[in-house]
């Protein structure tokens, strides 16, 4: 780091890191330091659209460079552990983003190889940092709603996608579960824990992704939570959580809201508002910083616990619905 900033990298250079590339300059300190692609072109005509100092035509030469503190992994899925294992290796401070790997063998292996490293390492779970979520999760650990009895959520897209693009291929972890289903399994998880029973159902596609998948999860309090993801249909893309005592209910798209509304017996609604600038992608990486700053080598709101549990979810799910990478 440089005095109070943080010099960013980026690793893999699609859709997703251009939207992650917008916001940093949102966050205080952040310096817009390099980033890296494949093809060195690419690597050109996206820094000089978003303002990095450097590009690379090479992942590995990011990874070198020691004018970079913290990288970013935005590559597909299946290389989401490559691309860390290599920056986590050369001693840089690295935001995967979700899910950090495939399957729970390699995101313990990552884990592990951070903490032997002493580099900082965090899954870009960036629900779990917006204000929204975080405010309503407070709400319900203070127990304004009661005893928590249910949680609903789902995340579509309407489709259809063609057999070549990424959501469909096996070989790039594609799929409904592991690009959206993400999204509700974390969010069950953070208001309840890890659950006592995972049951699922799923669609396939002829590639043998799921296109669609039904997760009903119970806790030993008996509580249960009914989630979806799709690839073939545009759902509400909602959530709510219901106690004995009142309702949450997170409006779409319920991963990065701005708002949510607490309902309470013979009471008004209460409406929580959050305005923010950007796409939302922004309080990931401040609480990056934070933790850097404070010499954190795991964020408390994303902590490597948390991750290996919802991929062991994620793998039991992938278990019970046939899909195997």
């Amino acid at each position: 780091m440089t005095g109070q900033n943080v010099r960013w990298g980026i690793l893999g250079l699609g859709g997703i890191a251009a939207t992650f590339a917008a916001d940093l300059p949102l966050v205080p300190g952040a310096e817009l330091a390099a980033v890296a692609s494949r093809d060195q072109a690419t690597a050109d005509a996206f820094a000089e659209r978003h303002g990095f100092a450097r590009a690379h035509g090479s992942y590995p030469a990011l990874a070198a460079d020691d004018e970079v503190d913290v990288v970013y992994i935005a590559t597909p899925h299946a290389y989401h552990h490559a691309g860390a294992m290599m920056c986590v290796e050369a001693g840089k401070a690295v935001l995967v983003e979700k899910p950090i790997t495939l399957d729970l063998a390699s995101a313990a292996q990552l884990v592990e190889a951070a903490r032997d490293r002493g580099v900082f390492l965090m899954e870009a779970m960036w629900m779990r940092c917006n204000p929204a979520i975080r405010k309503a999760a407070e709400l319900v650990e203070e127990g304004a709603i009661g005893w928590v009895s249910s949680i609903h959520a789902d995340f579509g897209l309407q489709g259809p996608f063609a057999a070549e693009h990424r959501l469909r291929a096996p070989e790039l972890g594609g799929g409904a579960l592991l690009d959206l289903g993400v999204y509700p399994i974390h969010l069950a998880h953070l208001i309840m824990g890890v659950p006592t029973s995972v049951q699922a159902w799923a669609h396939l596609t002829p590639e043998r992704v799921d296109e669609h998948t039904g997760v009903l999860l119970g806790w030993q309090s008996g509580a249960v939570g009914a989630l979806t993801c799709s690839i073939n249909g545009a759902s509400k893309n909602g959530a709510s959580i219901t106690g004995t005592d009142g309702r949450i209910d997170i409006p779409p798209t319920f991963m990065v809201p701005r708002s949510f509304t607490l309902e309470r017996p013979n009471r008004a609604p209460e409406t929580f508002e959050f305005d923010f600038p950007g796409s939302g992608y922004q309080f990931e990486a401040a609480e990056v910083q934070r933790c850097l700053a404070a010499g954190e080598l795991e964020s408390p709101l994303i902590p490597h616990d948390t991750t290996l549990e919802v991929m062991n979810l994620l793998d039991s799910i992938r278990e019970q619905i046939g899909v195997f990478y």
